[in-house]
């Protein structure tokens, strides 16, 4: 896909975030000139592209072809990348190829680590293959059952080794994904998060009443709100640039 193709597809996906109940109004917004807007990320100071790039994306691509992923996300305005070390060899790519435009960009990862000690196993792995020394964003991945919240903020949970990590610089805010309503609203209730990665979709957000309870809580507390599943995958068009 060419730059301007990628920018063509975004900007008229941007519409379509209109049709969501979600109050833009306290969102600062910096349009781009030729490139993606960016957004204000919660209470967290940071204007992100309002699309981010997936780290996941680039699981077993040659590294040339995740390095012109990189580059072409780059020339689009992207400055969001996530990534998370159960991304298959995703991580081993992205680390590389994001490594020229790391001062300029907000690097987002994940730990499925429950407690202490597999948190911080995660952390130390995934800066090293990252090739950094602090993520901008670190997030609890995928939390889903109330058990698990339970483990993450409890004695000898996660969040130890997460606010430690903060105090030693590794990492600067403190996130969490969830797939369930039960789980994301008991995060917040248990910790002030800086951001929450929730899935936000059109089906279900009026079909089955997913999403509206969790962003409003989450602007409530001023969080910065990152959505994903809010558009499908599919495989390129036949006869499309890539």
């Amino acid at each position: 896909m060419k730059r301007r193709d990628f920018i063509r597809a975004t900007s008229l996906a941007a519409p379509m975030v209109s049709l969501f109940p979600a109050d833009l109004s306290l969102i600062a917004r910096e349009p781009g000139k030729g490139t993606l807007e960016k957004r204000s990320l919660g209470k967290t100071g940071e204007m992100l592209s309002m699309i981010g790039f997936g780290g996941i994306m680039v699981r077993d691509l040659t590294p040339g072809d995740a390095s012109s992923a990189v580059r072409l996300a780059i020339d689009a305005g992207i400055n969001y990348f996530d990534i998370a070390p159960t991304y298959g060899d995703a991580i081993l790519k992205l680390g590389p190829a994001l490594e020229p435009y790391r001062k300029n960009i907000f690097l987002a990862c994940k730990t499925r680590g429950r407690n202490r000690e597999d948190a911080r196993k995660d952390l130390e792995q995934s800066l090293k293959n990252m090739r950094t020394d602090h993520f901008d964003l670190y997030q609890s991945h995928a939390v889903t059952t109330v058990d698990e919240v339970e483990s993450i903020l409890g004695k000898g949970g996660a969040m130890e080794t997460i606010l430690e990590a903060r105090k030693e610089g590794k990492i600067r805010f403190i996130g969490f994904s969830a797939h369930s309503v039960e789980a994301a609203m008991a995060l917040m209730q248990g910790f002030d998060f800086d951001t929450i990665l929730f899935p936000v979709n059109y089906t279900t957000w009026y079909a089955g009443n997913f999403g509206p309870q969790v962003l409003a809580r989450a602007r409530e507390k001023k969080m910065g709100i990152l959505a994903i599943k809010a558009m499908g995958y599919r495989t390129w068009r036949e006869g499309a640039d890539t």
